[in-house]
This record gives C-alpha cells, structure tokens and sequence, in this order.
C-alpha cells in the first residue's frame, strides 16, 4: 500500500497490564509479539510515522522497537492513565500530520484492511473523528484529525477519550467495518487466549 506522508498512528504500550499478570506488549503472538503484530498493522496500510508510547517496563520494550525501527516516546505520567499516553504520543508527532490513528498496543487481532477503510473514507471526507464500528460498537482505531491535537495535549479530562469524543460528537462518523478485530483488547489471560485462537484461524 501506498505510503501516506500526511497520516500517523500513536500506540499506547505504557500501561501496567495489571489483569493479564504478564506485561502485554511483549506476549508472543504467531511468530512475533503482541506490540510487534500492531506496529505490523499499522505499516501495512501505508503509515510510517509511528509513535509508540512506552513508561512500564520500558527497558525491556525499547530493544523491540529498536529492532523493528519505530520511534518511542517515554510517558513519565503513565500511571495517571491511557489519556496520558495519548498526549505525550501526539505531542511527539510531527508538525501538519493531518490525522493520526490510535490504536492500543494490546489489539492485535485489527486488520490493515480496516485502517484502509478508513483512510479511504477520510480521503473522501477529510476531518473530524472516524470511529470504526463492528455491528454497531464502536471499537479502535479511530482515525482523529490533527486539529484536535493542540486540545489533547492542553488538559487531561476525567473522561479521557471519551470526552474528546463526546465533546466532539457532531465530528464523529461511525464507519461500519467486518472486523470483530476493533472491538478485542488483551486485558486478561482468557481475552489473550481466545486471540491467539483467532489469530491462528485467519
């Protein structure tokens, strides 16, 4: 696919994965990791200005990253939350990207296809928030124009992304995807269980 200069992906992989009792990012998942999978993704629907937000076990996350050649930004507030991440990930992107994707660093049963989708409806209809959604619930990665960037980075919401999106509700657009994919985080040893059972199926 066709390298897109003027789009981005921030993926949060700072957090404590507290429920899985095994830091997520770096779960086996086929033959390479969790975060190794979603840095996959995100390549193979043309993004090259990835962000990948590290604070928990840093150490052991950056020699991944070095070796698959993506930038990293330290969140030193990860333990205030995700939201956090968010900022110092966006903070980091550079100047005029006209949207940046976000997709957690534990969903890696999401498929290039559906970032394609979504590049190919804000291609059609710039601006605003694209939020895919799976039978009706919206899941990851919203693709979010680069505009609000400036009001990320300005205050930390109690509701985090979903007061961006409640603040912006009349921006939001619900894009239908076949991709159950969206809706499937790791949080606990069953949900990365049953994504591996996916995983192996196709």
């Amino acid at each position: 696919m066709a390298a897109r200069q003027d789009l981005a992906a921030v993926i949060p992989a700072a957090g404590y994965s507290r429920r899985m009792g095994a830091f997520k990012p770096l779960l086996p998942f086929g033959s390479v990791t969790v975060i190794e999978q979603a840095i996959s993704t995100v390549r193979q629907a043309g993004i090259e200005t990835i962000r990948v937000v590290i604070g928990w076990q840093a150490d052991c996350l950056i020699p991944v990253l070095e070796r698959s050649g993506v930038s990293w930004v330290m969140n030193e507030r990860f333990a205030e939350g995700m939201y956090t991440s968010i900022q110092a990930g966006v903070h980091n992107l550079p100047a005029g990207v006209a949207a940046f994707f976000l997709l957690p660093g534990d969903m890696p049963l999401v498929r290039s296809a559906t970032l394609a989708r979504l590049i190919s409806e804000w291609d059609a209809r710039p601006g605003g928030i694209l939020c895919p959604c799976h039978e009706g619930r919206r899941g990851h990665p919203p693709l979010v124009s680069g505009t609000y960037i400036p009001e990320i980075v300005a205050e930390t919401p109690p509701g985090g992304l979903r007061t961006l999106l409640a603040r912006h509700a009349q921006d939001a657009h619900d894009i239908e995807v076949a991709d159950s994919g969206v809706l499937m985080d790791l949080d606990t040893p069953d949900e990365y269980q049953e994504s591996l059972r996916r995983g192996s199926s196709g």
